[in-house]
């Protein structure tokens, strides 16, 4: 038994020698914690406000260039009459019309028709002499006249713009003549012939009538209708024909287009800013034939417009219709 105990002494014993002999497992080294990098927060986006667009340059404003002129330009006439054995004259001046001369002298127009046999078309020379009537038998006549006859007499109508509106042609003498001679004129080219039927009319611009056709206060009678228009708005020729007469000599029309139509029509354009259009142009229907404005007796731009057959003037809301 002492033998079995000393050999499991020494086998404990040699177990024990073994393990202090060998050496431990080497440890590995607790690897060190590698620091994350944290990104710098990002700033939070701010709105860049784009900048504000440049203003556009400023257009200009438009520059209205002037119309042509009519082919002619209405003067004033001066009442200058001469005194001879013969009678009385007027010296007829350039840019003068019948209209005007008889203004001038208290007189008819249509007087001075019969009292010197001018026929159609009525034009005066420059340089013709004209004869007036008497001047006290004139006064007379005058003094006679009841305040309906007097104006009837002296009011203008398109009848007359049409016979006396003309302005005095230019004389071109084909032969030398003595000085002290009257220079002679050429006869004034008639207007182009307008033929075939009526035209079907149209308005000759949009505006609304702000005065229609008719009688109105104070004894007063609308020969046409008066259209709201835009200074420069476009007046057009409300049918084809030729024009009769273009210029502003006529008190209270202003700047005035008359043009003639196949069946005795005659259309009137008054009030006008420009005219471009001259006596003896062929028109057609639509073309622009003046630009509206405010010239003569009117207090706002507008277009008198008429349309007559043959001397009686008819009421466009009427013959053309939609207004």
């Amino acid at each position: 038994m002492r033998r079995a105990a000393a050999l499991l002494l020494l086998l404990a014993l040699s177990g024990c020698a073994n393990m202090i002999g060998r050496p431990e497992p080497a440890r590995r080294p607790t690897p060190r914690p590698v620091p994350t990098r944290v990104p710098p927060p990002k700033p939070a986006p701010t709105r860049q406000t784009p900048p504000a667009p440049r203003p556009a340059p400023a257009r200009p404003a438009p520059v209205r260039t002037a119309p042509p002129r009519t082919d002619w330009v209405a003067r004033p006439v001066t009442p200058n009459a001469v005194a001879t054995p013969q009678g009385r004259f007027h010296l007829v001046r350039s840019g003068e019309t019948g209209i005007a001369i008889a203004r001038a002298y208290g007189v008819p127009w249509r007087d001075l028709i019969a009292l010197n046999g001018l026929k159609e078309p009525y034009v005066l020379a420059v340089g013709q002499r004209l004869r007036l009537p008497d001047a006290q038998i004139a006064a007379a006549k005058v003094a006679a006249m009841s305040l309906e006859e007097r104006a009837r007499a002296f009011s203008l109508s398109i009848d007359d713009v049409v016979t006396g509106g003309q302005p005095a042609a230019p004389v071109t003498p084909s032969v030398a003549r003595p000085a002290a001679a009257e220079p002679a004129a050429e006869p004034p080219a008639p207007l182009p012939a307008v033929t075939g039927n009526a035209p079907r009319f149209r308005w000759p611009l949009p505006g609304r009538i702000i005065s229609g056709f008719g009688a109105k206060p104070g004894g007063r009678f609308n020969d046409g209708v008066n259209l709201k228009a835009n200074p420069g708005e476009p007046v057009r020729a409300a049918g084809d024909g030729v024009v009769a007469y273009a210029g502003d000599a006529i008190p209270g029309f202003g700047n005035l287009v008359l043009v003639k139509h196949a069946g005795g029509w005659v259309s009137a354009y008054a009030h006008n800013e420009a005219l471009l259009v001259a006596r003896g142009a062929r028109v057609k229907a639509g073309e622009v034939i003046a630009r509206a404005g405010q010239t003569g007796a009117v207090a706002e731009p507008q277009l008198h417009f008429e349309l007559r057959k043959g001397r009686a003037p008819q009421d466009p809301a009427r013959v053309i219709g939609g207004r």
